[in-house]
């Protein structure tokens, strides 16, 4: 696979040479602009593993629209919604995004008898609240911070693997406090990823560098 991104990415850039220019100005201001049609490609990937089908994605300033056809619960159904991220925070507590649905449609795909389907059918699923519907959830996955309204936020902070992973930790701390994600939005035609740099200032960066880098060492070569 990463030898056909290469190649599509090669591709791309010979029929648009005016992406390496904005690339350039792109990274002066700390930002990433990934066009859509590579976003589109990568779609075309997840569909080799047969999970969605028809994984269509547009752009919707500052969102984006994400549609497929997929299987939930035994039903199949076309599934689509407009996601805004709305917050991201990076730091060595959390690693949050907050994502805003907007535009939330799930039609039946084919027939089927299933209470999913029933409840499609009977107009009972209120769309316009999809947080509030992941929030009763069971055992809903714990990376979701909070869900209600529209809103869905995640910190993958809460994920054990990350926040109960001191090594971890550590290195996020460390990578946050001399650059952090910022935002992501979108254009026309690209999903614009910007950074900040040295959000806490460079007294922040060596604090944290002290703290999780070479505090650990000196612990570690200590005699015990």
């Amino acid at each position: 696979m990463a030898q056909a991104a290469l190649d599509a990415a090669r591709g791309y850039l010979r029929n648009h040479p005016e992406e390496i220019g904005r690339a350039m100005r792109n990274a002066l201001g700390l930002r990433i602009g990934v066009p859509i049609v590579a976003l589109r490609w990568l779609g075309k990937q997840v569909e080799k593993t047969g999970k969605v089908q028809n994984l269509k994605i547009d752009s919707v300033p500052p969102g984006i629209k994400l549609s497929a056809d997929l299987e939930l619960m035994n039903t199949p159904i076309r599934a689509s919604a407009v996601v805004y991220i709305d917050r991201v925070v990076f730091n060595e507590e959390e690693l949050t995004v907050a994502l805003r649905l907007e535009n939330v449609s799930l039609k039946l795909n084919g027939e089927a008898e299933t209470p999913v389907a029933a409840l499609i059918k009977s107009g009972a699923l209120d769309l316009s609240s999809p947080g509030t519907l992941v929030g009763f959830m069971p055992d809903r996955n714990p990376v979701i911070a909070e869900a209600n309204d529209n809103r869905i936020v995640l910190d993958l902070m809460r994920d054990p693997k990350i926040g109960r992973n001191p090594l971890v930790r550590n290195i996020v701390a460390v990578l946050t406090s001399f650059v952090t994600l910022q935002g992501i939005s979108t254009d026309e035609s690209h999903l614009d990823v910007a950074f900040r740099a040295l959000p806490a200032g460079v007294r922040g960066a060596a604090r944290s560098l002290r703290q999780h880098v070479l505090l650990p060492s000196i612990g570690r070569l200590l005699p015990r």
